[in-house]
């Protein structure tokens, strides 16, 4: 037993680099995932990782597979994508789920074509679905400063973040700060899922953010805990997904994502919040 889980990444450097950086994606991601899921913008998360596609792909079209051109290609045609359907939403009768949908459809259509055009279906394999196998110290320093950065804020502005994810219009009301912490959280998640890109690719990139949180969300209800269960739950499933990767010959980051989907359908079935939970009669009797 030893040997099968401790063997891999003391033999093999390819296996400590990517050990060291879904840990820190999943530090990084998870509690940004539970945010998104406060908010019920779990599917905007979605659409997020696959916006980042055309500017990802124009930067490998022009640099090759260079990280920094691919992920600041990504990150500005994220932040345009997030822009752009608020600007939609805001100013015509269009819900911004509406335009999110239409904006990363398109976004995803053209980063595919562009992968097409120049590269070869290896090179929109890697671009779609990552290689965490693959990380260099280049990935790894973008990794760890995107999770540096995204802590420096969930510590900085916390009760802000708490509080517009709670109660949007009652910030508002007391403060002016709603809308900026509300920029400042749609920037998290395009870093987090460009960071996430460099490993997952861009269509499994939100599982380790999403996932993780939906499952905390069987086990708590403070927003603390669920930010700690998440990250615990997306540090399990990357370590068991990259043993089962090396042993069963599976792609790393599906079978990440696996582990944490399986992660979340036990939360859902055995969670304290859970089905098995709700099925069974409460003996605790209400008070006045």
């Amino acid at each position: 037993m030893f040997d099968w889980l401790i063997s891999p990444f003391l033999q093999y450097g390819f296996m400590q680099r990517a050990l060291f950086g879904s840990i820190v994606l999943s530090v990084s991601c998870a509690p940004v995932g539970v945010f998104l899921m406060l908010r019920r913008m779990s599917l905007t998360g979605d659409a997020m990782s696959h916006a980042i596609l055309p500017g990802a792909a124009l930067g490998f079209l022009l640099f090759g597979l260079d990280i920094l051109p691919m992920t600041i290609g990504g990150l500005l045609v994220g932040l345009l994508v997030a822009l752009g359907s608020g600007v939609v939403s805001r100013f015509t009768v269009q819900k911004e789920d509406a335009s999110m949908a239409a904006f990363y459809l398109i976004s995803l259509a053209v980063g595919v074509l562009l992968v097409s055009w120049r590269g070869s279906s290896v090179d929109l394999m890697h671009v779609l679905f990552g290689s965490v196998l693959a990380l260099n110290n280049e990935a790894l320093g973008l990794i760890v400063g995107i999770a540096a950065a995204t802590w420096l804020a969930l510590v900085l502005f916390w009760r802000a973040l708490v509080a517009e994810c709670l109660d949007p219009l009652f910030l508002r009301s007391v403060s002016r700060i709603g809308g900026p912490v509300h920029l400042l959280f749609l920037v998290l998640v395009v870093l987090n899922l460009v960071g996430g890109f460099q490993a997952l690719g861009t269509l499994l990139s939100v599982g380790l953010m999403m996932l993780p949180a939906v499952a905390a969300r069987f086990w708590s209800n403070g927003v603390r805990a669920l930010c700690l269960i998440a990250v615990a739950i997306a540090v399990i499933s990357s370590v068991t997904g990259l043993l089962l990767s090396y042993h069963a010959s599976m792609p790393s980051g599906p079978a990440i994502i696996m582990v944490a989907g399986v992660a979340y359908v036990l939360s859902a079935l055995l969670g304290r919040r859970g089905m098995l939970a709700s099925a069974v009669p409460s003996r605790s009797h209400k008070t006045a």
